[in-house]
């Protein structure tokens, strides 16, 4: 099945709110605090100006969305320059698109010039960590963050969260062809 990614515009917000909700109730009907149950369109709307946020589109239906920014300061004390995944989700009949997503982000920040991706999760959700650490990342500590799950805030309540890294290597590991 075809997997391409489409740059999006503010027009297409709802579908990308779609996808995180979808993704954000999967992970709370199994008590899995990773994302608030619905994403606010504040949320996203500065990185889809940016030209940040991507729908993934598998077989011509939208199956994901990620964003890639280029900075991120939950990751100041480190050095180095890197491409930032932020709310990669997928339907669940798109389940196994993930690695694809992942692999596409490592050589977007591969072209850009950088020498890692780097991501987060909150420090609880087991699985992911285990999902990521499979991915080839590596964790570089865990860090707290305010809001709620999912914000970045000075305020409110604190949240721990992982930080897991991937050193890009010049070449991409392999080809993204997804069976759903």
């Amino acid at each position: 099945m075809e997997v391409v990614f489409q740059r999006v515009g503010v027009d297409r917000m709802n579908e990308v709110l779609s996808v995180l909700d979808e993704a954000a109730g999967w992970l709370n009907a199994r008590g899995i605090s990773q994302w608030p149950a619905r994403f606010e369109a504040a949320w996203v709307e500065e990185a889809i100006c940016r030209g940040e946020t991507w729908l993934v589109a598998a077989g011509g239906k939208v199956a994901g969305t990620v964003t890639m920014d280029w900075s991120d300061p939950l990751w100041a004390d480190l050095d180095g320059s890197a491409g930032y995944v932020h709310r990669m989700a997928v339907r669940r009949w798109a389940a196994g698109l993930g690695g694809c997503i992942l692999d596409w982000a490592a050589d977007a920040a591969r072209q850009r010039g950088a020498n890692a991706l780097r991501l987060d999760c909150v420090k609880s959700n087991d699985r992911l960590r285990a999902y990521y650490e499979a991915h080839g990342f590596a964790h570089r500590g865990d860090v707290p963050v305010g809001g709620a799950p999912g914000q970045r805030l000075q305020e409110g309540p604190v949240i721990w969260v992982g930080r897991y890294e991937l050193a890009l290597r010049r070449t991409p590991l392999r080809a993204c062809p997804v069976d759903l």
